[in-house]
This record gives structure tokens, C-alpha cells and sequence, in this order.
């Protein structure tokens, strides 16, 4: 992996893609619109892509210096994606937004300010789709799915299916790893001691591709991933205040 820096970055931009041709590229162009003037570096994680993402991003490496280009020699999901770009980041801030292209990176700067400014006990600020731009089946499930979720797991997120988030790395590095734990981050910063906040994000219709879920996927896999987070809940215990002598 080559150090595109040699100055550590204040905010990590990190974009899980798979099969995102024709979308990657103008997406990158936008962060590096977003956040000119600011010290950052952005990771896209390729996913395994079967079609021309990942040569289309490498061939974009040149044209964006920020640009850094990591690839999944299997296809391993977007939450894989995802903890593979906060591995490989240099900041303490991690802002996440889909490969799609649905979340405006010009929100991202506003997110990524509001958790700098906050104290220490605030881990994650996620974004709230204001204006959601899909289906009024996928709208209506993800209604019923954020409502089932935040009363059996107690957290304080409407709309954690937004994949704009901006979090702390080292706090995420804490939690426990599984399979879509991006849906379930606010339960887990909860879990941990810490405080979740949520600002308003634009959305926009999705333009090339198609989406890599169902609802009925969606809703198969986060039954089990309800019980496995609520088992985590349920095994937690707060050491209260920690003091070194």
C-alpha cells in the first residue's frame, strides 16, 4: 500500500464500491470538490467488483492525489468494506457515504465539523435522509425496520440505513465485528459508554447500477442480526469511572 502523504490527514473519507462503474469516479470528484482546502485523504474500498470500478479508479489516482485505492481479492460485503477502509485510514476521523453516488459528499464536511466540535462522549454523528429519493416499497420497509430496530435495541437513530456517518476510528475499532454491523453502529456506540448525534443529509435518486439488496434480504439478515446485537446488549457491563494511579 503507498503512502499517497507524507502528512497524516485530518478526516478519512472511507467508500465501500462494488460494481459501481461510471459512478466511482464522478463520486471521488465530488469528495475532492467537498472538501478542497481541508486536510483529508479518501479510500475506496473495491468490493470485488465484476465490472470496470477498479480500473476506472486507479486510472482516476493520478487526477485526485487524496485518492487511495484498496481491493478485496473476494467479495466480503460492505461492512467488510467499510473496516477495511478504517484500517487502512490515517485520521481520527472517519466519514463513511455509500459507492452509489445517493449521498451528497457535499453534506460530509458538516458532519465530519459537527463531531470535531463535539466532546469527547459524542462518537458518531449519522446522517438523516431528509428527502429519501427510492422507492415507496423501500421507504415504507425501511420505516417499519428503523421503528422495530430502535425499540428493541433502545437506540436513539431514525434512519440508520443512511451510510453517511462520521465517527471516531478508535472508538469504532472497539466495537465487535459481524457481518452489516454498519446498520447497527448508534446501538453499538451506546453499548460502549458514548453518545450518538444526527444531522439532516440530502439524497438523491441513485443514476447508474442498481441496488445490491432486496427488501426481503434486507429483512431476512437483520432478524438475526437484531438477536445478535440485542445478546450483545444484554452482555455488557460498564466499568464505570477508570482511574491510573
Amino acid at each position: 500500500m503507498i503512502d499517497r502523504s507524507a502528512a497524516q490527514p485530518d478526516i478519512s473519507i472511507v467508500v465501500p464500491v462494488h460494481d459501481e462503474s461510471g459512478a466511482a469516479v464522478p463520486l471521488a470528484r465530488e469528495i475532492a470538490e467537498a472538501f478542497a482546502g481541508r486536510s483529508y485523504e479518501m479510500i475506496f474500498v473495491n468490493d470485488a467488483s465484476r465490472d470496470s470500478t477498479l480500473a476506472e479508479l486507479q486510472a482516476a489516482m493520478a487526477e485526485l492525489p487524496a485518492l487511495r485505492v484498496l481491493s478485496h481479492g473476494t467479495n466480503a460485503g460492505q461492512s467488510r468494506a467499510v473496516r477495511t477502509g478504517v484500517l487502512a485510514a490515517r485520521a481520527p476521523i472517519v466519514v463513511t457515504l455509500d459507492g452509489d453516488g445517493q449521498n451528497p459528499p457535499a453534506d460530509a464536511p458538516r458532519l465530519a465539523d459537527a463531531l470535531i466540535a463535539a466532546p469527547p462522549s459524542v462518537a458518531l454523528v449519522g446522517g438523516v435522509r431528509a428527502k429519501r429519493q427510492d422507492s415507496t416499497a423501500k421507504r415504507q420497509a425501511s420505516l417499519w425496520a428503523n421503528r422495530i430496530r430502535k425499540k428493541l435495541l433502545g437506540d436513539d437513530a431514525d434512519d440508520t440505513g443512511c451510510g453517511l456517518k462520521a465517527f471516531r476510528r478508535d472508538v469504532f475499532l472497539r466495537l465487535p465485528y459481524f457481518d452489516h454491523i454498519h446498520r447497527y453502529l448508534p446501538a453499538l456506540m451506546i453499548r460502549e459508554g458514548y453518545e450518538n448525534r444526527y444531522l439532516e443529509v440530502d439524497h438523491r435518486h441513485r443514476e447508474t447500477g442498481r441496488s445490491k439488496y432486496t427488501n426481503w434480504g434486507r429483512l431476512r439478515a437483520s432478524f438475526s442480526d437484531l438477536l445478535g446485537v440485542m445478546w450483545l446488549k444484554s452482555r455488557s457491563r460498564r466499568p464505570g469511572a477508570i482511574t491510573e494511579f
